[in-house]
């Protein structure tokens, strides 16, 4: 009998690999439970396909950097092109690891990390060249600011805040506008910013919704 796949996880039996659908595959289906190895105490499994992704994704931001503000106006073809492959690199590696079965502790906790880094790279080009109108970038980059508070915050009150669809539907409105407003595309960029900053607020009232009923009702448990 043939062993599983090399770089699978060999506890998964074949009817489980069959329920990977498409929409799953492709992170459009978040039901269920996340998986076991992401969870606080798991060992952090380092060395996977996602994680060589990721810290792929992690050495490029600097390099974006060094490209982007190396240009004339930020308006260069290399330092989108970098900007969109960390970008898509999200979604190769979460692709890979919903393959392979490969999910570790550090793939969950570096892609977020990755993630802010590649926005707050973003801002700091649109930032320092007026590629995006700037009051609207410290609209993003306070809720950011507010979300770390409120996450700290939340965590020492025992609140578990999970990703909604606004916010997670968010990413892709901002990151693109990011990438328009370095090709030369500012209007199409602004307007791509806008639709992500309704989302990205509309997210934030769902989350500050969720923890303060969270709260309430641990408050109501407790003798």
């Amino acid at each position: 009998m043939a062993g599983p796949p090399v770089g699978s996880d060999p506890t998964v039996t074949r009817a489980e690999r069959r329920r990977l659908t498409a929409r799953r595959l492709f992170g459009l289906d978040r039901s269920g439970p996340p998986p076991p190895q992401t969870l606080a105490g798991q060992p952090l499994r380092p060395w996977t396909l996602p994680n060589a992704i990721g810290f792929t994704r992690l050495v490029l931001i600097p390099v974006f950097l060094v490209v982007a503000l190396s240009s004339d106006d930020g308006i260069d073809a290399l330092g989108a092109t970098l900007f969109a492959v960390i970008g898509w690199g999200d979604y190769a590696d979460g692709i890979a690891a919903r393959v392979t079965r490969q999910y570790s502790r550090l793939g969950a906790l570096m892609d977020p990390v990755t993630d802010r880094l590649l926005i707050i790279s973003g801002v700091v080009v649109c930032w320092d060249f007026r590629l995006l109108p700037r009051w609207a970038i410290t609209v993003l980059v306070a809720r950011e600011l507010l979300m770390l508070v409120l996450g700290r915050y939340g965590l020492s009150k025992g609140v578990d805040l999970r990703i909604n669809w606004p916010g997670r539907l968010s990413v892709g409105p901002v990151m693109s506008a990011f990438f328009f407003a370095m090709v030369g595309l500012g209007g199409f960029a602004e307007v791509l910013l806008y639709i992500g900053l309704v989302l990205v607020l509309v997210a934030t009232a769902l989350y500050m919704r969720s923890g303060f009923e969270q709260m309430h009702k641990g408050a109501i448990v407790k003798p």
